[in-house]
Parts: C-alpha cells; structure tokens; sequence
C-alpha cells in the first residue's frame, strides 16, 4: 500500500517476442499468467489483480528471458 492507505495499480508489460516457454511465471502465478498453444506467455488483462501482486512480482522476476515486467500504473 502506499502512503496515503490506497493500494497501487500495478501493470504488467509482456514481451513475447523474448518469451522462450518455460513456464515459471504461469507456475508461480497462474491467476495473471498465461500461457498460449505454443507454451509462450499472454495475459488476459494487463491489470494484476488485488491480492495477488506479490506472486505476479515473483513469476516476472522467475523469467530467465526477462520477458515480464511490472510496472505501477501512473496516476
């Protein structure tokens, strides 16, 4: 939460152009990631929902091709 008590937006910015398929991000956080026919990454919203940020953070960081990121949305 910040400081003024409200939760942060956060986004997540998906390269599937360096997706490789391993999965770790849809492991670690499947309420976010996604993965297509072809075992690469896809989200069905870029907006991570309430409750499950912190895993969201954890599978962007488990991406060996650093194909995710997390960002907070500006205001």
């Amino acid at each position: 939460m910040s400081s003024d008590g409200k939760s942060k937006i956060l986004l997540v910015k998906v390269d599937r152009s360096r997706c490789c398929g391993y999965g770790l991000c849809a492991q670690l956080c499947p309420e976010v990631y996604k993965l297509d026919e072809n075992g690469l990454v896809y989200v069905e919203s870029e907006v991570v929902p309430a409750g499950v940020e912190e895993e969201a953070r954890e599978g962007a960081a488990a991406c060996p091709a650093e194909a995710l990121a997390i960002e907070e949305a500006s205001s």
